[in-house]
């Protein structure tokens, strides 16, 4: 087992891992920029050694900084948490080199599921349904008016480096497709330096579910059932739950047979999710693999009761994954608690925090590393803390949802705590009648309403 973590991250992410390392007897090192010299991973971690100004791209994002770090405090293994290098082959290489072990996959496997031409052929090779699309990268407006011509609209362009919704656009005739097609390409060189574009047909009102796996390093894998992830705003999620409310039994094990094989067919080691899209008559197709812990992670965690940061250590020490697939004993649902103004088109709201109380109680959960006098800094992520609720049925979950955000206490900035509010009172929401579109025609236009 390691004796020394470094966590190449920061936040409640950060501080996350730094309790399973402390629980685990393994000393934790946290890496910060000075604009995060006050947050808890600082605090709580063993060691803290800061990597440079608050620009992520000198601090966060700096391979040598962070390679400098692991140096001078003599870690022999790196957490990247999720988001700045989780997903980056190079960064995972660089650690090789070095010595260190990287948590998390190797580099093949991140740069085969990073880039979404190759992890799609990939699964196709595997037999995991995919979604109808273009025979890899489009290369002119040209060929773009074949293709959607050929499969017909309603298409969506997609950049093969994307993530977070940047360079995806759907167009739903021909007329819109050139100018989409300038917007999509400059948008994914702008964002990833790589402009390359691929097209697949729309799935019209989809629900996005995803399935938690894990593979060790003799080639098990595992899935951990799934999590739905269908409330979402501009391809970013709000809320996630599991189990989803539009699965059946045979749904589940058709799916997480398929997410199976698809860490299987890269021999998948470490903790990852396999992302779906399924329509309303629960025909599936795999989107992308998320080659890392993901932001929700604890919804599974509240409803397997499992500690995925400890299986993702435990796995990268060479420990084999014991027993089968994971079924829900439970229902949880995690609202996303954001430093940001929804009833003004979700605007930041950085700032210093005057007042924090965190909910408690039975089945509450909070995931977070600010507290009252703790300023916000504008630079990264607008994710200030993660509500999680547990209870044996949705309806329990929901009620135990509406009483932990009323409350959760936030003053001197806006947070999304109100969004959250309003939409556990959604009937639609309530029923499980929605999709990735819902939030589209959701109504935030008075904050008194």
């Amino acid at each position: 087992m390691f004796e020394k973590i470094l966590i190449a991250n920061r936040g409640e992410i950060a501080l996350r891992i730094i309790r399973t390392c402390r629980e685990m007897g393994i000393k934790s090192v946290a890496v910060y920029s000075t604009a995060d010299r006050e947050s808890l991973h600082v605090r709580f971690a063993d060691e803290a050694v800061c990597i440079g100004p608050a620009s992520s791209n000198e601090s966060y994002l700096s391979i040598p900084r962070i390679m400098a770090a692991v140096e001078i405090t003599n870690a022999d293994a790196i957490h990247p948490g999720y988001g700045f290098l989780a997903e980056n082959a190079d960064f995972a290489e660089v650690c090789a080199e070095y010595g260190i072990k990287f948590i998390g996959p190797s580099p093949d496997q991140i740069r085969k599921m990073g880039d979404k031409i190759t992890a799609k052929e990939t699964m196709i090779k595997a037999g995991v349904p995919v979604i109808p699309g273009s025979d890899g990268l489009v290369k002119d407006i040209k060929q773009a008016q074949k293709v959607a011509k050929d499969m017909g609209f309603p298409v969506i362009l997609k950049a093969t480096a994307g993530g977070g919704g940047k360079g995806m656009r759907v167009v739903w005739n021909d007329e819109e497709l050139e100018p989409n097609w300038d917007m999509a390409r400059n948008e994914a060189k702008a964002a990833f330096g790589n402009d390359g574009i691929y097209i697949e047909k729309f799935i019209e009102e989809p629900r996005h579910i995803e399935f938690q796996i894990a593979g060790d390093q003799n080639g098990k894998v595992v899935h951990l059932s799934e999590r739905d992830c269908s409330i979402q705003r501009r391809h970013q999620k709000l809320v996630e739950e599991c189990p989803s409310p539009f699965m059946t039994p045979e749904l589940r094990e058709e799916m997480g047979n398929a997410a199976v094989l698809a860490g299987e067919a890269i021999k998948y080691e470490g903790v990852g999710t396999v992302e779906f899209l399924v329509d309303k008559y629960r025909n599936f197709y795999f989107m992308e693999m998320n080659t890392r812990i993901q932001v929700e992670h604890p919804v599974t965690e509240e409803v397997i009761d499992h500690d995925l940061i400890k299986e993702q250590i435990k796995i990268a020490a060479g420990e084999m994954i014991t027993g089968g697939n994971y079924l829900p004993t439970a229902h949880a649902i995690e609202c996303r608690i954001n430093a940001e103004d929804p009833f003004n088109g979700f605007r930041p709201s950085p700032g210093k925090i005057q007042s924090f109380h965190s909910s408690k109680g039975h089945g509450v959960r909070v995931d977070t590393h600010v507290y009252a006098g703790y300023t916000i800094p504008p630079y990264y992520d607008s994710m200030i803390a993660k509500l999680i609720c547990r209870a044996p049925t949705r309806e329990e979950c929901i009620t135990k949802m509406e009483r932990a955000l009323d409350e959760f206490i936030i003053e001197g900035v806006k947070t999304t705590v109100p969004f959250h509010k309003r939409l556990m009172k959604d009937q639609s929401f309530r029923d499980g009648n929605f999709h990735t579109g819902f939030l589209n025609d959701f109504d935030l236009s008075d904050e008194d309403a």
